[in-house]
């Protein structure tokens, strides 16, 4: 890719931006049909691990390195053995992939997926030769229409073809709750429920455990360690680009992984970057690449003046105008106080303000909580209104007390990250930009119009040529209780919702 010349962030003009990019799990151009993925030499990492077995696959994983790409950035192969020792010897486990990308700010997951569906497919049969499964599920947004679409023909002509055969693979369509994404939430919809998160980790408990009354398993007590009296295994659940990965590992090998990146982070990452750049976009970096750089050649640098901070999807603290040569690797990110999360990245220059990214944040945190957990919805209520009234200056003096107040609050007993994302977010916002705040109470510094934080539809290309981003903008009007009528019920989703519907009978969700 050639980038456009950018901005300096600290505002000095600079030359054109490097050629940084790759392209390993993110094709340069899309690739149609398996017949065009097999000549480039897809299929060879799923005969490998088939030839090889599952003790030489996990070995071979182990040594790339690879680490979960979907947030977390857990060990591949130790996830995988966890499933293995947590199988019943007679029972199937059940390979998910999880597609429901809703994250703020990334846009990778559903690239891929339109790029090459048939690399995230092959890594999924890979996994589940390796872990003995029967099943493989590839969970999405029904709103995804046009990676649903290339998803099924993959599906289609990867079964024509013959690949697996005695290995299903079936497509599940969800609804549009960013809590659909969370690992144990997806498995509920997989199974006919809600998204509402469980207390039960996949590999204890998989797709199918079933209560007897319908009722959501979220309120199941842990299974035993050998697994649960229900009929069915353990479910491993990927991500999109972990699975993509996977695929090339196998067919070229842990060395050629470790061509990129570091000795902790090796192999490369799809980022996107979106915000106040010059233009929006996604694309494919060694590990170890300075953020800056991915600003600059990805997003073409800051819109006005200098970048004062950086969030990493709304998961993870935010990082400072002065952290840009933070390193993008897991363990460079977390040492500068944020997180690489699904590294998509939202820019924010002087032009924005800080008081303003907060509440936006925040507002959406509020309400996607499932209200499971009265701390997260409630306290999660109480910030975000708190910070509507600091940034539209219509406080009541105790704004700044009372944010402080439920930062140190709504975690308790979460379920899910949902709670400590809120409590990282906003409270960096707050250490970060202090005076913005105090000025903000003070009514010395001028109200301003809510920043609006959401998912995205789509990256498109802008009038400028540049990629510009299409915003959900359904969630302007999305309510706490998950409705989009005029008026929030006061009731929790949780509460509201009959746990025993099947989550695409409501019109509350989809588009």
């Amino acid at each position: 890719m050639t980038a456009a010349p950018p901005s300096d962030p600290q505002g000095a003009a600079m030359g054109p931006a490097p050629v940084i990019t790759v392209s390993r799990v993110l094709d340069a151009e899309p690739v149609a049909r398996l017949s065009d993925y097999e000549a480039l030499g897809g299929g060879a990492g799923l005969r490998a691990a088939v030839d090889q077995g599952a003790d030489a696959t996990l070995a071979v994983l182990d040594a790339s390195g690879l680490r979960g790409r979907g947030g977390g950035g857990f060990p591949t192969a130790t996830k995988w053995r966890s499933i293995i020792e947590h199988r019943p010897a007679d029972i199937s486990a059940t390979v998910v992939v999880n597609a429901a990308e809703g994250e703020p700010g990334s846009f990778k997951d559903r690239t891929i997926l339109r790029t090459n569906p048939f690399r995230v497919l092959e890594g999924a049969l890979i996994a589940a030769v390796t872990i003995g499964a029967d099943e493989v599920v590839v969970a999405t947004k029904e709103a995804f229409t046009t990676e649903v679409a290339r998803v099924r023909e993959a599906i289609g002509a990867i079964n024509a073809a013959g690949w697996a055969p005695e290995i299903s693979i079936g497509l599940t369509l969800g609804p549009e709750a960013y809590l659909f994404g969370e690992e144990t939430a997806l498995l509920e919809v997989v199974a006919g429920r809600l998204p509402f998160p469980r207390l039960t980790p996949p590999w204890r408990r998989g797709l199918d455990e079933d209560h007897g009354d319908g009722a959501s398993s979220a309120d199941a007590e842990l299974a035993t360690p050998g697994g649960s009296a229900a009929a069915d295994g353990p479910a491993l659940v990927n991500n999109v680009e972990t699975l993509a990965h996977v695929a090339q590992i196998m067919a070229r090998g842990p060395e050629w992984f470790r061509e990129h990146g570091t000795e902790e982070s090796p192999g490369t990452i799809v980022c996107t970057i979106t915000g106040r750049t010059a233009r929006a976009g996604v694309a494919e970096v060694a590990m170890g690449t300075p953020l800056r750089s991915a600003i600059e050649a990805i997003g073409g640098g800051p819109r006005h003046g200098q970048v004062i901070a950086v969030m990493s999807g709304v998961a993870n603290r935010l990082l400072s105008g002065d952290q840009l040569g933070t390193p993008l690797t897991y363990e460079d990110m977390t040492a500068a106080g944020s997180g690489l999360g699904t590294a998509g990245f939202m820019v924010f220059d002087e032009a924005v303000d800080p008081v303003a990214v907060a509440h936006g944040a925040s507002r959406f945190l509020a309400v996607e909580s499932c209200g499971q957990c009265t701390p997260c919805k409630g306290d999660g209520g109480d910030i975000a209104d708190s910070l509507d009234r600091l940034r539209s200056n219509t406080g009541r003096g105790d704004e700044q007390e009372t944010v402080e107040t439920a930062l140190g609050t709504v975690e308790d007993g979460a379920r899910c990250f949902l709670a400590t994302q809120h409590q990282q977010v906003v409270s960096s916002v707050m250490d970060l930009f202090p005076e913005a705040f105090a000025g903000h109470a003070d009514g010395t510094v001028d109200a301003v119009p809510p920043l609006f934080i959401t998912e995205m539809i789509d990256i498109v290309d802008g009038d400028d040529g540049g990629g510009r981003v299409v915003y959900d903008e359904r969630h302007r009007s999305k309510q706490p209780d998950w409705t989009f009528g005029a008026e929030d019920s006061g009731q929790s989703p949780a509460d509201r919702l009959d746990q025993r519907s099947d989550p695409d009978s409501s019109s509350d969700h989809g588009r």
